[in-house]
């Protein structure tokens, strides 16, 4: 279905104000929702934050007093859905459970987002992300299921794998290495500016989420592991945002972060099963067509040019939530030791090629220097087993003789340590099958 949005009606900006009864609707309920609702919900949250966001900064350094005015109107709204949005969650949610929620849109997001990215520099990225997001839904599960009794299951609906990934202790990179080269916006794609924006929208929600509910349960080791996560998740919006293009003009950015809005909120409605939220993602939608019409002419007025010279002539479909098993487990077969090579080229290497000065290797030896606390979620819930399941990264390991010497801490060895290929093994293991 072809649909331009630049051509569609939508609701004018100052016909957007809603009443605190509409703003603060009733919750879904936890019990009943489809596990794709929700993962539609959590994202939209993040992309309402990102608009939000982008429209403060903007406003602190744009000169022009009209422009100013028109951004505090729509930040306004913007602000109105993201309360909309997020309240949508019900308060006997617990924070595990949400965080489940989280950690199932960044595995099957970034995994349709990959399938559906024109640029292979892009995907690889994409790809090398959705490793490390595997990884914290498994480790997050083990505690939902210490604390809560949780089967993950009950928040996953099993459309999405519980088993390790590129374990968590070695997502910790020096954030230089982080960065990518970034796309050129003049011949970028358009579907692949809305894909990064989408996917920075996520996981930029899900550091600010881990951030400030990460400290609401009275356990130590799982508030350490909230924040050696958060920690990953930085790191993944450092990693994501470098990919886009700094050379944009600021009214492209908006012009862009508007398209983003609208696709979205679109692809929302378009596949959403609950009656009550789809009403929701056909508001906002509405309401966002007339903040693209807005954004179009500031940008015709400051830049003279066509908005479709950077946004196409029609919607794409950035967000698209369904299981991604079998993508997963490609990935997780083959790329499971790749890693960040830290060179001017950004590129990736493996474990067996990196160097004995890999700036990475300082960062872990710090911040693991006592143990990593995702490691420790994983020895807590397989004592029952009378084994360790975790993963040993087999080349940090030979290496312990040559970081000690050069005055750095290797990773803390438990017991019974496995290794990749026997975790493979092992890998149906489950909270549920203890």
């Amino acid at each position: 279905m072809t649909f331009n949005p630049l051509k569609e009606k939508g609701v004018p900006l100052e016909k957007q104000l809603r009443s605190w009864h509409d703003i603060v609707k009733r919750p879904f309920d936890k019990h009943s929702i489809d596990c794709y609702s929700r993962t539609r919900q959590i994202l939209m949250n993040g992309i309402e934050v990102e608009a939000w966001n982008f429209k403060h900064n903007l406003a602190r350094i744009c000169p022009d007093p009209e422009v100013k005015r028109i951004l505090a109107l729509s930040r306004r709204i913007e602000d109105m859905h993201q309360t909309t949005v997020n309240w949508l969650t019900p308060a006997e949610q617990s924070v595990l459970e949400t965080t489940l929620g989280y950690e199932q849109v960044a595995v099957d997001l970034t995994s349709w987002l990959a399938q559906n990215e024109p640029d292979d520099y892009v995907r690889e990225t994409f790809n090398f992300g959705l490793l490390e997001d595997f990884d914290h839904l498994y480790r997050y599960s083990q505690w939902a299921y210490m604390v809560h009794g949780i089967n993950p299951d009950d928040i996953l609906q099993g459309m999405t794998d519980v088993v390790i990934g590129r374990p968590t202790q070695n997502h910790h990179n020096c954030n230089g290495a982080r960065l990518r080269n970034h796309y050129d916006k003049d011949t970028a794609s358009v579907q692949t500016k809305v894909n990064i924006l989408t996917l920075v929208s996520g996981e930029q929600q899900t550091h600010n989420y881990y951030a400030e509910h990460g400290m609401m349960y009275g356990n130590d080791d799982l508030r350490r592991m909230y924040g050696e996560i958060c920690d990953v998740e930085e790191e993944h919006v450092t990693m994501y945002e470098s990919l886009i293009d700094p050379t944009e003009s600021v009214w492209e950015k908006l012009l862009l972060h508007e398209f983003t809005e609208v696709c979205t909120y679109y692809n929302c409605y378009k596949d959403e099963v609950d009656e009550k939220l789809k009403a929701v993602w056909e508001e906002f939608l509405e309401h966002e067509i007339g903040h693209l019409h807005v954004a179009a002419e500031i940008f015709k007025n400051k830049e003279n040019r066509d908005p479709e010279e950077v946004i196409g002539g029609e919607i794409v479909l950035p967000c698209h939530f369904e299981s991604q098993k079998t993508y997963v487990a490609d990935i997780l077969n083959n790329e499971v030791d790749k890693r960040l090579d830290g060179t001017e080229e950004r590129g990736y290497t493996v474990i067996d090629e990196l160097p004995l000065d890999w700036p990475s290797y300082k960062v872990q030896g710090i911040v693991n220097a006592e143990g990593a606390p995702t490691e420790q979620a994983v020895r807590l819930v397989s004592t029952s087993l009378g084994r360790d399941v975790v993963v040993a990264d087999k080349k940090l390991i030979n290496k312990e003789t040559d970081l000690l010497e050069r005055g750095l801490q290797p990773r803390p060895q438990a017991p019974n340590t496995v290794t990749v290929e026997e975790y493979k093994l092992m890998a149906e293991v489950k909270p549920a099958d203890l």
